[in-house]
C-alpha cells in the first residue's frame, strides 16, 4: 500500500491530529480503496464498490437548515424539508466527532462550474477512498496553483459509514441524515454510503446560488454539433429518462451529462465528470459510455463475475441503479473546456408510464413552460430508495428534489432565454407505448435517436403537425427512421377505449399538479383540456 503522509498545509481541517490524506492521484486511490476493501477491479479496469442498503439518492432523509437569512427564498415542504439550526450543529458535530476518530480521512478540491465566472470552490472530506475517487472524478480538479491559497465556498462532511442512534435528538427520521445548511455552506452526510449524494448536494448549492448571479441552473445534458459550434441542445429530464444516453452521440462534442448552467455568455458544465446508469448497458447501444468505463471510473453497484471479473451490465441483482462514474474526458469527443453558445433546441425527456403521450412533440412558449413548471416524469426503479418499478410523477422543472427556490423563479429564467436566443422546445417521450408499464413496452433506442437526429438537423421544424385532442400537443405526422403508427400513441394500444380513459387519468393528474403554481392564464391555458 502507498505510504500514507500527511496533508500539505493547504488542508487545514477539523478533525483534530487525524491524518488528512489531500487531492491523491487516481492510482493512489485505486490502490487504497482495494487494500482496505473498499471494492475491486473489474476487467475494464473500472473500481467496482458497493453501496450497502442505500443504493440510491434518500430524499425523504434530505433537511434544510432554516435560519432567518433564507427562510424567504426557499421553496418549504416535501423537497426542502426545514431542519432546526441546533440539530445541524449537533449533527455537524456527531459526524466530525466521529471522523475524528479514524486513522486517516481522504480531501478532494476542486471546482463545481466550468465557467471561471460562476464557480464554486468545493472540498470533500470522506472516510473511503472510493468516495473521494468519486468526487475526484465527477468534480473539476483544482490544480497546484488553484491550491496555494485555497478557501473553498461549500464543504461536504462524508461519514455515510455511521448512522444514527437516536434520530429524533437531531431532528432526522431514521438511521439515514443527508443535512444542508445554506448558510454554512456546507453538507453533513450520515447513514448513507450512496455517492450520488454529494453530487446532488452540490447541485443544490449551486441552484440556490446561481440565480443570484443571473445564471439559469439546469438539470440538464448539453452537446453541440462538432462543425457547427451554434447548433447546441439542452437535454432535460430527471434520472432515467436518457439524458446522459442521448448527449453521448458520436456525431456531437458533449459538454455534459446532467447540470449545467446557461449564463448571458451561454451553456456551462457544473461538473468535470458523468454519472451514468449502467442497467442494460451495450457496446452497440451506447458505444461511448461503453468505452469510458475504464481505469480512473467508478463503477456502482453492479454486479462483476467472481471469477473473470467481468461486469453483467444486465444483472439488476443488488439494484436496477446500477451507475458508472467517469471524467467527461474519458468521452471520446468531449468540449474541454465544458462550454458552449446558447442552445438552438431544448428537448424535454420524459419517460410516461402511463403510455399515453406521443413520442415526440413540439412546444409553442406557453407550453414550454407548462410542462417545465409541472415536470412530468416516472420514477425509475432504484433511483430512490423504496423506488421498485416505474410510478408517475410530478417534479417541478424536471429537477425537484434539486430546486431550493420557488419552481417559478426557475421558470421564469427559462421564459426568458428561450425567448431571447429563440430557442426551439420539444417534448420526448423516452418511456411506453402500446401500453403503461406491465402492459405496453418501452419505446425503442433507435426510435428515440431517429427523433433526436431530426430535430438537431432541422428536419423536424419542417413537418406536418397533427393536434393531440386532449393534450394539445404538437404530433408530426412522419419521421425519417421511425414507423409512422408509433407517432400517434393511441395507434399502439389494442384497446382504444383504455388508452382514452389513461390519457383522461393521467390529463387530471397535471390539472391537479397545475394548481400548486400561480401560472398566467395563458400558461394554464397551454395544458391538457380534459
Amino acid at each position: 500500500m502507498t505510504t500514507l503522509t500527511a496533508a500539505p498545509s493547504h488542508t487545514s481541517h477539523p478533525f483534530g491530529n487525524t491524518t488528512v490524506l489531500a487531492n491523491l492521484g487516481v492510482a493512489t486511490l485505486v490502490e487504497h480503496a482495494l487494500s482496505r476493501g473498499e471494492g475491486h477491479l473489474a476487467s475494464n479496469g473500472a473500481l467496482a464498490c458497493d453501496t450497502g442498503d442505500r443504493t440510491g439518492r434518500s430524499p425523504n432523509d434530505k433537511f434544510l437548515e432554516d435560519t432567518g437569512a433564507i427562510h424567504p427564498h426557499i421553496d418549504w415542504g416535501k423537497v426542502n424539508q426545514p431542519m432546526q439550526p441546533e440539530h445541524f450543529d449537533a449533527l455537524h458535530r456527531l459526524a466530525t466527532a466521529y471522523l475524528s476518530r479514524k486513522e486517516h480521512l481522504y480531501r478532494f478540491d476542486g471546482f463545481a462550474g466550468a465557467d471561471p465566472a460562476c464557480r464554486l470552490k468545493v472540498s470533500v472530506f470522506t472516510e473511503e477512498a472510493w468516495h473521494s475517487l468519486f468526487a475526484k472524478t465527477l468534480f473539476i480538479n483544482a490544480q497546484p496553483a488553484d491550491l496555494k491559497d485555497w478557501r473553498q465556498d461549500w464543504t461536504i462532511i462524508n461519514a455515510g459509514s455511521m448512522r444514527l442512534d437516536d434520530p429524533a435528538k437531531y431532528g432526522a427520521k431514521g438511521p439515514v441524515c443527508i443535512a444542508q445548511s445554506l448558510e454554512k455552506r456546507t453538507v453533513v452526510i450520515i447513514g448513507t454510503r450512496y455517492a450520488g449524494e454529494m453530487k446532488k448536494s452540490i447541485f443544490y448549492a449551486m441552484n440556490y446560488d446561481l440565480p443570484d448571479m443571473k445564471v439559469f441552473p439546469m438539470h440538464c445534458s448539453c452537446n453541440v454539433d462538432r462543425k457547427d459550434p451554434a447548433n447546441v441542445a439542452l437535454f432535460f429530464g430527471l434520472s432515467g429518462t436518457g439524458k446522459t444516453t442521448l448527449s453521448a452521440d458520436p456525431n456531437r462534442d458533449l459538454v455534459g451529462d446532467d447540470e449545467h448552467g446557461w449564463s448571458e455568455r451561454g451553456v456551462f458544465n457544473m461538473e468535470g465528470g458523468c454519472y451514468a446508469k449502467c442497467i442494460k448497458l451495450s457496446r452497440e447501444g451506447e458505444p461511448e459510455i461503453w468505452n469510458a468505463i475504464r481505469f480512473g471510473s467508478v463503477l456502482e453497484n453492479t454486479v462483476v463475475d467472481p471469477d473473470t471479473r467481468v461486469p453483467d451490465y444486465d444483472s439488476a441483482a443488488k439494484t436496477e441503479n446500477t451507475r458508472v462514474t467517469y471524467p467527461v474526458s474519458f468521452i471520446a469527443h468531449a468540449r474541454q473546456p465544458s462550454m458552449a453558445g446558447h442552445p438552438k433546441n431544448v428537448i424535454f425527456l420524459t419517460a410516461d408510464a402511463f403510455g399515453v403521450l406521443p413520442p415526440v412533440s413540439k412546444l409553442t412558449h406557453e407550453q414550454a413552460m407548462y410542462y417545465f413548471l409541472n415536470g412530468y416524469t416516472s420514477k425509475l426503479a432504484g433511483t430512490e430508495a423504496g423506488v421498485t418499478e416505474p410510478q408517475p410523477n410530478f417534479s417541478a422543472c424536471f429537477g425537484g428534489p434539486f430546486m431550493p427556490r420557488p419552481p417559478m423563479r426557475y421558470a421564469e429564467m427559462l421564459r426568458d432565454r428561450i425567448a431571447s436566443h429563440r430557442s426551439d422546445v420539444w417534448l420526448l417521450n423516452t418511456g411506453w407505448t402500446g401500453g403503461p408499464y406491465g402492459t405496453g413496452s418501452r419505446f425503442k433506442l433507435a426510435w428515440t435517436r431517429a427523433f433526436v437526429t431530426a430535430i438537431l438537423d432541422g428536419s423536424l421544424s419542417r413537418a406536418t403537425w397533427v393536434k393531440h385532442p386532449v393534450f394539445g400537443l404538437s404530433i408530426p405526422t412522419a419521421v425519417a427512421g421511425v414507423p409512422s403508427e408509433v407517432l400517434d400513441p393511441k395507434n399502439t394500444w389494442k384497446d382504444k377505449a383504455a388508452y382514452d380513459a389513461k390519457v383522461k387519468d393521467l390529463a387530471a393528474r397535471f390539472r391537479t399538479n397545475d394548481a400548486k403554481f400561480s401560472m398566467s392564464d395563458e400558461v394554464r391555458a397551454a395544458g391538457p383540456c380534459g
